[in-house]
């Protein structure tokens, strides 16, 4: 089994889930009482929030960057970054360690694709839905990318940010949600998916009329796949 390393606290709400996830996926793989081998560096979110809302993610890249090289040489074999927003920085986290960084989108692509469908709402962070670092990399596996309109995407980065980050997770919201999804379902949208870690302790599957792609349990998925793969580790997927 292979060690795997977690970049995480952004929130640490989001964070647990990984936790609970890669352990139950491990489980289920391997019975018993098996569990994941992972090691987990965790930021303050206060700082990096400030960081983001000031554009600086140079600063915030060499945050991540200092506890991916953390994780490397505390044995883990890849890296995790625990938030769809902060793949922003995903190009600079990596250069930063000799071991693959696990791209979040790049799983949510291949989760999307292989159930078929090609046009997909994305549900995130106004820095997720807005720039280009994420819907880009989507776009270029084939995949069409929606987004809220401006009112839609003002409620989703408050609900994250006010609420789910701190640990509040309210019916009102979901509706709100909801009323979102429904919009881009409208527009074309075959799928939603949710771009942003936290967003998955407020919507499931029960809550949207068409297909949705937890970025989260992807992602542990993923990483379980390759943690309890046979063979050497695969090259870097993240350039």
């Amino acid at each position: 089994m292979r060690t795997i390393g977690l970049l995480g606290g952004m929130s640490w709400e989001s964070s647990a889930e990984y936790y609970r996830l890669l352990n139950e996926l491990t489980r289920e793989r391997l019975g018993g009482l098996h569990s994941s081998r992972c090691v987990l560096y965790s930021v303050d979110f206060a700082e990096i929030e400030r960081l983001q809302v000031e554009g600086r993610w140079d600063v915030a890249a060499e945050v991540l960057a200092e506890g991916a090289r953390a994780l490397e040489a505390a044995g883990a074999d890849m890296v995790l970054i625990c938030t769809n927003t902060m793949h922003k920085v995903a190009d600079e986290v990596a250069a930063a360690v000799t071991i693959p960084l696990l791209h979040l989108a790049d799983t949510t692509a291949s989760a999307v694709r292989a159930s078929g469908l090609r046009r997909v709402g994305l549900l995130g962070t106004a820095f997720t839905m807005e720039q280009d670092f994420y819907r880009a990399r989507l776009a270029a596996q084939g995949l069409e990318v929606l987004v809220p309109d401006t009112a839609g995407r003002s409620t989703v980065h408050r609900v994250i940010y006010d609420e789910l980050c701190v640990g509040f997770v309210r019916n009102e919201s979901r509706q709100e949600f909801q009323a979102v999804i429904r919009e881009l379902v409208a527009a074309g949208a075959e799928g939603i998916v949710l771009g942003c870690t936290e967003i998955e302790l407020l919507i499931s599957a029960d809550d949207c009329p068409v297909p949705v792609f937890p970025t989260t349990r992807l992602h542990a998925e993923a990483a379980v796949g390759r943690a309890l793969a046979d063979g050497p580790p695969s090259p870097r997927e993240s350039r």
